[in-house]
């Protein structure tokens, strides 16, 4: 009898471990939005981070492709909540924000993350959250295998020190844009201490022929190396139609462009996509704003292309990477350049954003600008000293 009692005790608390996590994993079902589809070198390196949290996670999900940042979001938005019983919505677009956070307000039980926006910590809706990473380390990064491509064509006699001038083709002159810019070059220039850099802006994130005519533009004006902040393939093409060594981004070109892609940095979004699936299963808040770092494994770097890369840049990223990590490099330490020729001691960034471009948080701390510690998108803004704004 007791023996009995035992097994029926044991299969008892069995029973009841299983229905306790049963109880704590709540059902998950996540609505994807996405700008572009996968031709977007943006839009895949989202879906492919989805793809591999939902996988690996083992929940349903449903991906809309090609939504606008219009109302077309927000309709969105809802048919996944209404007619897919999503109970998380993503949306992968800065210009997405305003009508994620209609939904959000619509749907208060369904969890609304946005990728790139500023507004959650700020709008006060317990509903809705940002991510972002701090890409611009990743940027950093690229920017050294730049800049040690420079130094080798300089010691190779192809062009002087004078001349190492990067060219780099924006979206927009947004803060995310120009956030990343900097960085890259700021990485380029610790290692190559004469570069310059032009930037052109297409005005759009996705536009091929732009994008390309961008890249060529630059070519013909005595850029040495091109980098990108925009999400097709028409930068790469130019550049190995030129022979011109490039850095891309958001993935490898080097199928395409196998003769000048040197690396690519971009974010993983599947740790944030396991965070905000885990959160919900565990019945726990999402963080308004959400930073992936190097350690999460949010910020990435492809494999150097050593076919084209200059001899020990693998070496270089790694021993770059450690410095980071361990703080001893800062990316935007106000010594490592200056504005209008001034030192940059103080900084009000609009990192409370309310339509009014007004700054008012102090973000320039022990001798740095502190990008994405007050708010998960990127606020740095500023003009510096070496980079050049052409038209279009």
């Amino acid at each position: 009898m007791k023996k009995l009692l035992s097994i029926l005790t044991t299969i008892a608390l069995i029973a009841c471990l299983f229905a306790v996590a049963s109880a704590e994993a709540a059902p998950v079902k996540v609505g994807f939005i996405f700008l572009h589809d996968e031709n977007s070198t943006y839009d895949l390196n989202f879906i492919n981070g989805a793809k591999e949290a939902c996988e690996e996670m083992g929940v349903e999900y449903v991906f809309i492709t090609n939504i606008d940042e219009g109302q077309q979001c927000y309709d969105t938005a809802a048919e996944l909540v209404e007619d897919e019983g999503c109970n998380i919505v993503f949306a992968d677009s800065f210009g997405h924000e305003s009508f994620m956070i209609q939904a959000a307000k619509e749907y208060p039980d369904v969890q609304f993350c946005h990728a790139t926006g500023t507004q959650a910590h700020t709008v006060g809706l317990d509903n809705y959250h940002n991510a972002f990473a701090s890409i611009y380390e990743g940027r950093f990064l690229a920017g050294v295998a730049a800049g040690m491509k420079l130094n080798e064509m300089i010691e190779a006699g192809q062009f002087t020190a004078e001349e190492a001038k990067i060219g780099y083709v924006g979206a927009f002159p947004y803060a995310e844009v120009k956030s990343g810019y900097t960085s890259f070059f700021l990485g380029a220039r610790s290692v190559c201490p004469t570069a310059t850099m032009e930037v052109t802006f297409t005005n759009s994130w996705y536009d091929e022929a732009l994008e390309k005519e961008g890249a060529t533009r630059l070519i013909s004006n005595g850029c040495k190396l091109i980098s990108q902040h925009a999400d097709s393939m028409g930068a790469p093409t130019a550049c190995e139609n030129a022979g011109v060594p490039d850095v891309s981004y958001n993935g490898s070109t080097i199928d395409a462009c196998p003769n000048t892609f040197i690396v690519s940095s971009r974010i993983n979004w599947a740790p944030y996509m396991k965070h905000m699936i885990e959160c919900v299963q565990n019945g726990t808040p999402i963080e308004a704003d959400w930073t992936g770092t190097i350690e999460t494994e949010s910020v990435q770097l492809t494999e150097v292309n050593e076919a084209v890369a200059a001899a020990g840049t693998v070496e270089k990223i790694a021993e770059v990477k450690a410095a980071l990590q361990d703080g001893s490099i800062k990316v935007f330490d106000t010594n490592t350049f200056t504005v209008g020729g001034e030192a940059l001691t103080t900084y009000l960034a609009d990192v409370d954003d309310m339509g009014d471009f007004v700054g008012e948080t102090e973000v320039v701390i022990d001798g740095a600008f502190e990008e994405s510690k007050f708010r998960s998108a990127p606020y740095f803004d500023l003009d510096i000293d070496g980079i050049t704004i052409i038209d279009k």
